[in-house]
C-alpha cells in the first residue's frame, strides 16, 4: 500500500488528488437523501474486493443487516465478502458506556481484522446520545490516533449542511471533509460534491457533478478544473475538408486541422447539412467523426441528408461516424462532455460535430463559468488531435445585429463561417461568407448558396447588392438580374432552386 489510499472510483481519486492519504481520517457531510452512505460503502466493498480488509461500524439502534439490504441493488455489492474481506459489527449499544469504550472496541476491531479502512455510519447520532462536546471531540482525536497507529484510513458519515459541520469540533479535529449536496435549479435537482479540506493533498476545489445509478456513486470533475498536460507542438499543415470544392476555395483546402470553428446562421439555412458534409467528407478519408446533435435523432438526421444526396448510413453502420443524441432538456455540460470526451479517446476521433452548441452553453448552470468552460473544451480537443465544428443559431433570420462577440460561446470561433437568409426583390435567398480564420488565408468573399435535391451548392461571388451580411439586401445598378444570372450560368449552376439566386 502506497502513501495513498484509493477509493476505488477513478473520479473521486481525482478530486481526491489521488486517494486518502494513509492514516488520515475524513468526513462525508450532507444532508438525509445526498449520497453519503451509498458512497463510503462503494469505496469500503470496493477495497474488499481487491483483497484489503474493512471494518464498517453502525451506530443506530437498527439492525446492520438492514444497510446491507439497502445496497443489495448496487453492482459494487457483493455479498461474497461480507464477514470475511468486510466485516459489519454495530457499536450502539458500547456507545451508552461511554467514548473510551467505544474507542477501544472500533480500534481493537480494526487491529484484530487488520483493516485498512474503518467506515462509521452516521457520527451524528453520537452526536445526539451524548449530548456533549468535549466527549465527541475526545472520542475522534483518540480514535485518529488509534487509526494511524494501525495504519487504517477512517471514512465518517455525518448529516450537516456544511457551514454547520464547519462550526463544530469534528471539523477540526479530522483530517479531511467532504461535502455532498442536492441542488435545485429550475425543475432538476443536481447532486453536487466538493472536497473542502484534505491535509497534504493538492486536491481539485470547488463543486463538481455527481451522479448516482445502478453502479454506485460518479463524480464529474469540472472540466476548467481537471489536470492537463500541456503541449507546445505546432499543428500540422493540412486541412480538413468539407467535401464541397467551392466552400474549400474559399478556406484554403478546408479548415486548419485541430482548430474549432464555429458555423453561425438563422434557424433552417443549413448549418446541420453543413456539418453533415463535414462528418462525411472525414469518413471518405478513413476518419473518425463523431456527431454530436441536442436536437435530431440519428434516423432524423440521415433521413435529411439523403434528401440531399448525401448518404451517410454506411459511414455510421461501418464506424467511421459515431452519431450522439443528447435531449436537451435535462442535458448537464459537464456529463454532456465527459461522454464526448471519453468516445473521442476511445475511438480515436480525429473530427468533431456538435450541432446546437446554443443548448450546451444554456446547460452550464452556472452563467459565470461558461466563457472557461468553453474555452477548456477547446483546448482539450485541440491538445486531443480533434478538429471541431460548431453550430450555433443567430436568433435573427434578417436584420441588421449580428455582434455576439461578448456571447461566452464566441470563445470557440477560432473560425467562423457565417450564413444569412437575406431579402432581395421579394425573394429570400441563402449567403455565406468566411468572417474568421485565425493564423490562416481565407477568401471572404460573399457567395449564395443553394441547397436542393441534387445536394449543396457554393455558388459565384455576390457582387451585384450590398448590405447583404444584414440580411437587408440592396441592389447595385440596374441590370442586377442580368449580371447575377450571368454569374450563376458562368458557374455551371443555372436555373433557380431551393433558395433561389439572388437577382
Amino acid at each position: 500500500m502506497g502513501s495513498l489510499f484509493e477509493t476505488g472510483i477513478p473520479s473521486f481519486d481525482m478530486l481526491l488528488g489521488g486517494g486518502i492519504p494513509r492514516r488520515q481520517a475524513v468526513i462525508v457531510t450532507g444532508d438525509p437523501g445526498c449520497g453519503k452512505t451509498v458512497l463510503c460503502s462503494q469505496v469500503a466493498f470496493l477495497a474488499a474486493a481487491r483483497g484489503l480488509p474493512v471494518v464498517v461500524a453502525t451506530v443506530t439502534s437498527e439492525p446492520h443487516d438492514k444497510l446491507m439490504g439497502e445496497l443489495a441493488g448496487f453492482s459494487f455489492f457483493q455479498g461474497e465478502l461480507l464477514d470475511e474481506r468486510l466485516f459489519v459489527m454495530s457499536a450502539y449499544s458500547t456507545l451508552k458506556q461511554g467514548a473510551r469504550e467505544t474507542r477501544d472496541l472500533l480500534v481493537q476491531t480494526v487491529r484484530k481484522r487488520g483493516a485498512k479502512l474503518l467506515f462509521i455510519d452516521g457520527l451524528r447520532a453520537i452526536r445526539d446520545l451524548w449530548q456533549d462536546e468535549a466527549r465527541l471531540r475526545e472520542f475522534l482525536y483518540e480514535l485518529g490516533i488509534g487509526l494511524a497507529a494501525a495504519d487504517c484510513v477512517g471514512m465518517f458519515t455525518t448529516e450537516y449542511p456544511l457551514e454547520k459541520l464547519l462550526a463544530l469540533p469534528e471539523a477540526t479535529t479530522v483530517d479531511g471533509i467532504v461535502s455532498l449536496s442536492v441542488n435545485k435549479r429550475g425543475g432538476r435537482r443536481m447532486r453536487r460534491v466538493e472536497v473542502v479540506k484534505l491535509r497534504g493533498r493538492p486536491h481539485l476545489s470547488g463543486e463538481h457533478l455527481m451522479r448516482i445509478d445502478e453502479e454506485g456513486v460518479r463524480f464529474i470533475p469540472r472540466l476548467e478544473a481537471r489536470p492537463l498536460e500541456l503541449t507546445d507542438e505546432a499543428p500540422p499543415e493540412r486541412r480538413a475538408s468539407f467535401g464541397l470544392p467551392e466552400l474549400d476555395v474559399l478556406m484554403g483546402g478546408g479548415l486548419p486541422v485541430h482548430s474549432t470553428t464555429m458555423i453561425a446562421g438563422g434557424m433552417g439555412i443549413g448549418k446541420t447539412l453543413l456539418a453533415a458534409h463535414f462528418a462525411v467528407e472525414g469518413a471518405r478519408h478513413s476518419e473518425r467523426s463523431l456527431f454530436v446533435s441536442f436536437f435530431d435523432s440519428p434516423a432524423s438526421l440521415m433521413n435529411r441528408a439523403r434528401r440531399i444526396g448525401l448518404d451517410m448510413t454506411p459511414h455510421v453502420q461501418n464506424g467511421l461516424i459515431t452519431y450522439q443524441f443528447v435531449p436537451p432538456g435535462e442535458a448537464e455540460a459537464d456529463l454532456v462532455v465527459d461522454g464526448i470526451l471519453e468516445t473521442v479517446a476511445r475511438l480515436g476521433v480525429t473530427r468533431l460535430v456538435i450541432d446546437g452548441l446554443t443548448a450546451l452553453e444554456e446547460s452550464i448552470s452556472d452563467s459565470d463559468r461558461r466563457r472557461t468552460f468553453l474555452a477548456a473544451l477547446a483546448l482539450r480537443l485541440r491538445l486531443a488531435g480533434v478538429t471541431s465544428l460548431f453550430t450555433r443559431e443567430v436568433p435573427k433570420l434578417a436584420g441588421t445585429e449580428l455582434d455576439f462577440s461578448d456571447a461566452p460561446i464566441a470563445i470557440l470561433g477560432e473560425n467562423l463561417l457565417l450564413l444569412r437568409h437575406v431579402e432581395l426583390r421579394g425573394r429570400i435567398h441563402r449567403i455565406l461568407s468566411v468572417l474568421k480564420m485565425r493564423d490562416s488565408k481565407y477568401d471572404n468573399e460573399l457567395r449564395e448558396f443553394e441547397i436542393a435535391d441534387s445536394g449543396m451548392k457554393v455558388l459565384s461571388p455576390v457582387r451585384s447588392a450590398e448590405g447583404l451580411l444584414t440580411g437587408q439586401a440592396r441592389p447595385i445598378g440596374s441590370s442586377v438580374g442580368a449580371v447575377m444570372q450571368s454569374a450563376v450560368s458562368a458557374a455551371g449552376h443555372p436555373g433557380r432552386t431551393q433558395g433561389g439566386t439572388v437577382e
